[in-house]
């Protein structure tokens, strides 16, 4: 009984760095590193300074500031959670096509760039 008790133990203490470090290992997503650059990129241009998105919505996203602070309507993003986080569904096509993001000739965020959007959302949008 003793032998079955530590092996328990064992196999405990083996699964908790997977349960630390998130499923499968995922890298943390950095703000500064992996976000921004898609927001310059792909948003910047209508949601800062004069841009037609930021007189529309209120949308800023010249800073994380700005950015989790939302629309003239509310937040944009609900850090944790993608499913609820409005940002998500705009660039995933989910919303009506009227709306979805980015607008305009740049056309669709390729795969890549909404996964990583979508993993900083889960992983708590921190600003990092």
């Amino acid at each position: 009984m003793r032998i079955v008790k530590s092996a328990a133990t064992y196999a405990s203490m083996a699964a908790l760095p997977l349960f630390l470090f998130g499923c499968g290992g995922e890298p943390t997503v950095s703000f500064s590193k992996n976000v921004q650059p898609i927001i310059q990129a792909n948003c910047a241009e209508c949601h800062t300074g004069d841009g037609a998105g930021l007189q529309t919505s209120g949308l800023d996203m010249s800073t994380y500031q700005a950015l989790m602070k939302g629309t003239k309507f509310g937040p944009v993003i609900e850090p944790g959670d993608s499913v609820s986080s409005t940002l998500i569904l705009l660039v995933q096509g989910k919303a009506d096509p009227s709306i979805s993001m980015p607008h305009g000739s740049k056309g669709a965020l390729n795969a890549a760039d909404v996964e990583t959007l979508v993993t900083w959302v889960d992983q708590g949008a921190k600003d990092n």
